[in-house]
């Protein structure tokens, strides 16, 4: 016996979600690309309260009985296991899909999501219950990336789907915008806390209160994309598998060329990621080379300037390629890795013109870093393989990014982060190399 659609058993869920619906239920590429940022500015937002929190307050609350540079690299450590977890998510809540539907599968998902970032909020440090402190921290950690791995909605293949063929570059790069808001927005609530309470207090409880706002936002974005995914244009599509859940290892064995390519051509994007957003912010602390507060505005402006630099992708992605772009970046990204991680050390003047050159060439890169082979995939296996390279490229090429940039500025120094970000560009352009077909199947 087959397993029953998703459409046969969520139906109560997402008539609620018709209600709020578009005119007439049609719903455009504008209408989706809504749905699409809100979704996922809160995932991001989630991801980068937990990043900041990372450096500033989990060395000091939960691992309080080791030096701050090894506390900090634990903390990235369970930082990583987030990326470990979400195909694990992945996994479980296709099953969901499959079985339950995507309104059902989307709502238990972005409840866990607010649910284990909540329960951070609310965990006693080190001085209250020892050891077990790293352990909730850890479990809770990676109830955050199952929740990631299972939040995946198929909102940016049906964007892609139902973009106009010469803007595809622009409504790729829609979903991306997600991370440099998400960052202004955890990177805002952190400075302003740091700002008004005297360091004891932050520490005591402070830093909790961006944690608690994660729930009001993922409730926001819930119904934001229970708006799409209950459309008759994503039904359509669903019931012509264009965007069906399908078994994920029959998905992997039959698209594994794709899968692991679509993994690999966006590491140059997805290392600068972290070496721009979360690595230096550790660095500086550690240094004593600046202020927490002053480094956040810093990653603040250089959040708005990525906002500004992938709208440029958009725009240049539809003149010429988004493959091309993504091979003029990678080709940048190297460069800038063989003398940026340097300025670091050189001040002030320095420090903001990594972060503000990074961000740069990091909205240039990211915003077309996401779903390049998503129209490669047979349809039927679209759905479930392009979350799975979603994924993929996140463990690869991000999930330990903080912790090895960490570890090898500290044993090295900051020149051994430029050949770790190298070596991502250099992944990204041999990835490329090896498609050459997407010079003419990629938009």
């Amino acid at each position: 016996m087959n397993a029953p659609t998703g459409s046969s058993t969520s139906t109560p869920l997402e008539r609620d979600a018709r209600l709020v619906n578009a005119d007439d239920h049609e719903v455009k590429p504008g209408d989706i690309a809504i749905g699409v940022i809100i979704g996922r500015t809160s995932e991001f937002f989630d991801f980068f309260v937990y990043a900041l929190a990372s450096v500033l307050v989990f060395p000091a609350v939960v691992f309080p009985y080791v030096d701050a540079v090894t506390g900090t690299l634990l903390s990235f450590a369970v930082f990583a296991l987030a990326f470990v977890a979400r195909p694990f998510g992945t996994l479980l809540f296709m099953w969901i899909d499959r079985n339950h539907g995507r309104g059902v599968k989307l709502t238990i998902a972005l409840f866990l999501l607010g649910g284990s970032t909540m329960a951070i909020a609310l965990l006693p440090g080190h001085n209250q219950i020892g050891a077990l402190s790293a352990v909730l921290l850890a479990v809770f950690r990676f109830g955050q990336g199952m929740a990631l791995g299972g939040a995946w909605d198929g909102l940016p293949s049906l964007l892609a789907l139902n973009s106009p063929k010469d803007r595809r570059g622009w409504y790729a790069m829609i979903p991306q915008l997600g991370a440099p808001l998400g960052l202004l927005v955890a990177a805002a609530l952190f400075a302003y806390f740091l700002s008004i309470l005297t360091p004891e207090d932050f520490l005591s409880w402070g830093w909790r209160y961006p944690f608690f706002v994660a729930l009001a936002i993922n409730v926001v974005a819930l119904f934001a994309r229970l708006r799409i995914v209950a459309t008759p244009e994503f039904e359509r599509l669903f019931e012509s598998r264009e965007l069906q859940p399908s078994p994920a290892f029959e998905t992997l064995f039959k698209e594994w060329r794709t899968i692991a390519l679509g993994a690999l051509a966006p590491l140059a994007a997805f290392a600068l990621f972290h070496i721009v957003t979360v690595f230096p912010l550790s660095w500086v602390i550690l240094t004593g080379q600046d202020e927490p507060v002053r480094f956040l505005l810093i990653e603040m402006v250089g959040a708005v300037v990525g906002v500004v630099s992938m709208l440029a992708s958009g725009i240049i992605a539809n003149r010429v390629s988004r493959r091309l772009v993504l091979a003029v970046s990678a080709v940048l990204i190297g460069a800038y890795s063989g003398f940026a991680p340097q300025l670091l050390n050189a001040g002030p003047v320095g420090e903001t013109v990594y972060m503000l050159l990074g961000f740069a060439l990091l909205g240039f890169a990211f915003g077309q870093s996401s779903g390049l082979v998503n129209d490669r995939f047979q349809p039927q296996y679209r759905y479930t393989g392009a979350a799975i390279v979603a994924n993929s490229a996140w463990l690869v090429g991000a999930g330990f990014a903080p912790l090895v940039a960490l570890f090898l500025a500290h044993q090295f120094g900051v020149w051994a982060v430029g050949a770790y970000l190298l070596s991502g560009a250099l992944c990204t352009l041999i990835a490329l190399a090896i498609n050459r077909d997407w010079a003419s199947g990629a938009r």
